[in-house]
């Protein structure tokens, strides 16, 4: 015991400039608008940047965390580390376990092409998974990323914690009744259901593999298009996976030591944090380590049933019933009133492919009486064959209902793929009636068409445009990018049947071919058609472009006939050479003429 005391009061001296450093770097990156009160809760003045940061809204639920802070020696190893025992524990805290590293880089690397204005830097997922569960419980994991036993958190009842009745029905955390945060990087099962990914290609998704957990976490921390190069990003991104500013300034102080440099240990070979941010949140109780049992409520019996006490000396024998202290009773929360969602105004949801719904879906919850329920978590889960997301890049958004019961979903952005879907509402930790709302994505339309530049397309018969033919898809008045154009050399502009002569476009056989499809305009809207090439025929011709949406151009092209050749010399019209000998010119120098 004093050992450990005695370790604990070195590290608390050793980490102290580690610690004022940190929270220098929170004070430098306050993002502007962004508060956090006494509390550690952070609000900022845009109400539409994230959804609230309710405890069941984060990661982890505000678990419970490892607090040990890095050492201030270099991450790397050297030979004046020190060596024995001493040497060991400085390499292992320094040291990240080969499957858990290898699980942090092959996040980054996916983020970096799924999400590269996010910046997410494996040493990132490095200082989470250091406070979230130790690596992994020091690397403990199977040879595809699986921890060798599950790492729960204290269930949360709302005893020291908050408040979070079971969302799951038990599948990740085998808890009935409340919610515990599972894995190396400590989902809570509600979270996990919107943001568990597949981070080792096995078909699953599975919370306690490293690989699927790191790469989870890492598209939660760049949601809402966060650049965590920025630092008001990156703190806010922080937060929001555990709301609080001890957390932040741990996690800080670890990002800083990863990024001076680390290295790879083998796996189970890494040290065991000891010091956890609820050693003082339950008086009399034992905290329980990730990997544990945890601690049953005060007053609530834990284990089996206790048996009977022996029968007393001197009362016949009969056995007593020893008193049981019968659990506090839980005050109904606000979910626990909800009996039904109501639709509480939502429009017509449709949009264009690639654009923004105009609309917001919006939910109200209710009693049975119809009275409104604030501080409810509405669930919006995307159903359906789409690719549409929202705001963010998340197909499940979780938010709070306000004072007036109603819970509004983040924006929907439309992906390229058309048709309808639908927006399933649910009410987090009950199940009632929920809301579906039905969408519709429709293909990218332009509705008007221009020639870009003032010169119509010529040529020459026989010979090809000079110039390809360049238009510009808007739609109200903006650009419209990745629009459909079909081009059409028609016959007249009475007649759009597909012309049999004239200018033509070459196939990829180099045949003639006078009608194109499949043809998009690029981001800006502008489309440079294929060359065009000329008959022997002359004339004035019309090229016919028209868009998704009802666009239509009609473009002439003008072909000139083909300049007259020269005529060749007819011999037998020339005259014969002359064979006067006085026309001659004299070459007799005598016949020279005096000067």
């Amino acid at each position: 015991m004093a050992a450990h005391i005695g370790r604990r009061l070195r590290k608390g001296a050793a980490t102290t400039a580690v610690a004022a450093a940190a929270v220098a770097a929170l004070s430098a990156s306050q993002a502007p608008g962004a508060t956090v009160d006494d509390q550690g809760r952070q609000s900022t003045g845009d109400a539409t940047s994230a959804p609230d940061t309710a405890a069941d809204d984060s990661a982890t639920g505000n678990s419970p965390y490892y607090t040990d802070l890095p050492p201030l020696n270099s991450p790397n190893p050297s030979p004046s580390a020190g060596s024995g025992d001493a040497g060991d524990q400085r390499a292992g805290e320094a040291g990240i376990p080969a499957t858990v590293l290898d699980a942090y880089k092959q996040a980054e690397a996916t983020l970096r092409e799924k999400k590269p204005g996010c910046n997410l830097p494996w040493q990132l997922l490095a200082a989470i998974g250091k406070v979230e569960s130790g690596q992994a419980r020091g690397g403990r994991v199977t040879a595809d990323g699986t921890t060798v036993t599950p790492i729960l958190g204290p269930q949360l009842d709302g005893n020291g914690f908050a408040l979070i009745r079971d969302t799951d029905n038990g599948a990740y955390d085998g808890n009935r009744m409340y919610d515990q945060a599972v894995g190396p990087m400590q989902f809570i099962p509600s979270t996990w259901d919107w943001a568990g990914r597949d981070g080792n290609g096995d078909g699953r998704k599975d919370p306690n593999n490293i690989y699927d957990a790191a790469l989870a976490a890492g598209h939660y921390l760049c949601r809402f298009d966060w650049d965590l190069s920025q630092q008001g990003d990156l703190r806010k991104a922080i937060l929001s996976y555990n709301n609080s500013t001890d957390y932040l300034n741990t996690v800080l102080s670890w990002l800083e030591f990863y990024r001076r440099g680390t290295h790879e240990i083998p796996d189970g070979t890494g040290a065991l944090p000891v010091d956890r941010s609820d050693d003082t949140a339950r008086p009399g109780v034992t905290p329980s380590a990730p990997g544990t049992t945890p601690p049953a409520r005060p007053g609530k019996p834990s284990g089996s049933r206790p048996s009977p006490s022996p029968a007393a000396p001197g009362n016949g024998g009969s056995p007593s019933t020893p008193s049981v202290t019968p659990p506090p009773a839980t005050p109904p929360t606000p979910t626990d009133t909800v009996h039904h969602l109501e639709d509480a105004g939502t429009g017509t949801l449709t949009a264009m492919a690639g654009h923004t719904f105009a609309e917001r879906v919006s939910t109200r919850a209710e009693t049975e009486a119809g009275k409104a329920v604030a501080k409810v978590r509405i669930r919006f889960t995307l159903v359906g064959d789409t690719d549409t997301t929202f705001t963010g890049g998340e197909t499940v958004a979780t938010v709070t209902t306000d004072a007036s019961g109603v819970a509004v979903a983040p924006a929907l952005q439309a992906g390229e793929r058309t048709g309808a879907f639908a927006v399933q509402t649910a009410v987090v930790g009950r199940s009632v009636k929920g809301v579906p709302y039905r969408a519709t994505v429709t293909a990218r339309a332009a509705d008007a068409l221009a020639l870009a530049g003032e010169k119509e397309p010529t040529c020459v018969a026989g010979g090809e445009f000079a110039e390809p033919v360049q238009v510009k898809a808007t739609y109200r008045g903006e650009a419209a990018g990745k629009v459909a154009v079909t081009a059409t050399l028609v016959t007249s502009a009475d007649d759009p049947a597909e012309n049999d002569k004239g200018p033509y476009f070459k196939d990829a056989d180099g045949k003639a071919v006078r009608s194109l499809t499949g043809l998009r305009t690029d981001a800006d809207g502008q489309l440079t058609l294929p060359k065009l090439y000329a008959d022997d025929t002359a004339g004035t011709f019309l090229l016919r472009l028209t868009t998704t949406g009802g666009a239509t151009l009609d473009v002439k092209l003008t072909v000139e006939p083909a300049a007259a050749p020269s005529p060749e010399p007819d011999p037998s019209t020339d005259p014969a050479p002359s064979t006067d000998p006085s026309t001659e010119p004299s070459t007799d120098p005598s016949e020279t003429p005096a000067a």
